[in-house]
């Protein structure tokens, strides 16, 4: 006779023995199966509910609180504007602010300038990054060019990129190649000094391990090295990044006219010699949207899905 199958609390199955025949009974297994289905279909509402209960949280903890800041700023600035009465080419209102980019939209000024300035951060930063990236290595890996070469990579990175900008005009002209070379000079010493920082917290043990398994330097420092320095490397990449946008504006508002194309850094310094103080704060603030939206859908989902790897955040890797 087959043993009855029984059902303990919190949902567990008992062995299913065969009868002396060596065969299942029907029921039993039927019954197994009802109970195996029952309970995943509990750990997936369980699961759901995890994943409901964690994107509200992280709505309410990181998404919520900038944005009631951010009304909250426009609206006492609206009520200092009604009560103060300051000058408006002083102090603008929102409305005056909005008003401003809704007529740069419409002039069509807007769309070229932000699509003329992402191309050369966009590409600026690509050229950074694959010029960073080896010279990090090299200077990760062999200790003495380190020494020698690494304070100058420090000083370069805290050199301001506007410096850069007078040279650049009497080298390459009023051309992007000027904005391209101050971009570069402004996003590579962060890239690098990123890259090394990641190297120097990769574990020897790892090193050990490539080494036995036969790889020489090369490989080691690509396929083993690279991938354990990813968080100093994305850091890096990070900081590479605000440096360039902050040095193609720089660049931009300088250079202007020759070759050089229309950029936000052109928009905004045309806004001030027409002594526009609405349309200054209005090329402003879309510089600075650019430059959040790029950390929130670029940078912040790739570190989460980098930490979520290597089980340095809660949640499943994605």
């Amino acid at each position: 006779m087959p043993h009855d199958t029984t059902v303990d609390a919190p949902l567990r199955v008992e062995p299913v023995e065969p009868d002396s025949t060596g065969a299942v009974s029907t029921s039993s297994a039927s019954a197994t199966d009802d109970l195996r289905s029952l309970e995943a279909g509990l750990d997936r509402l369980q699961t759901d509910d995890v994943r409901a209960t964690n994107a509200w949280r992280t709505f309410t903890t990181s998404v919520l609180p900038p944005i009631v800041f951010v009304v909250a700023l426009i609206v006492a600035w609206q009520i200092y504007v009604w009560v103060v009465q300051p000058r408006p080419d002083i102090v603008p209102s929102p409305i005056s602010v909005v008003t401003a980019i809704a007529d740069a939209w419409q002039s069509g000024r807007l769309q070229t300038a932000v699509l003329t300035s992402l191309e050369r951060g966009v590409f600026g930063f690509v050229i950074a990054v694959v010029v960073g990236t080896p010279h990090g290595l090299l200077l990760a890996e062999i200790k003495p060019l380190r020494r020698a070469v690494g304070p100058i990579i420090s000083g370069l990175q805290v050199l301001p990129s506007v410096a850069w900008v007078p040279a650049a005009i009497l080298w390459f002209g009023l051309t992007d190649a000027t904005v391209y070379f101050v971009v570069l000079m402004g996003a590579t010493p962060s890239i690098i000094n990123g890259l090394i920082a990641g190297v120097e917290q990769v574990p020897p043990q790892l090193r050990r391990v490539g080494t036995v398994l036969g790889a020489g330097p090369a490989r080691l420092a690509t396929l083993v090295v690279l991938p354990a320095a990813l968080p100093g490397y994305v850091a890096g990449l990070k900081q590479g990044w605000a440096f360039s946008w902050r040095s193609l504006m720089a660049a931009e508002i300088i250079a202007t006219g020759g070759t050089i194309g229309f950029g936000l850094g052109s928009m905004l310094d045309q806004s001030r010699e027409l002594a526009d103080l609405a349309s200054v704060l209005a090329t402003i603030l879309v510089i600075l949207a650019i430059g959040i939206l790029i950390e929130l859908v670029f940078f912040a989902p790739l570190e989460r899905r980098m930490l979520r790897r290597r089980g340095l955040l809660q949640g499943g890797a994605k």
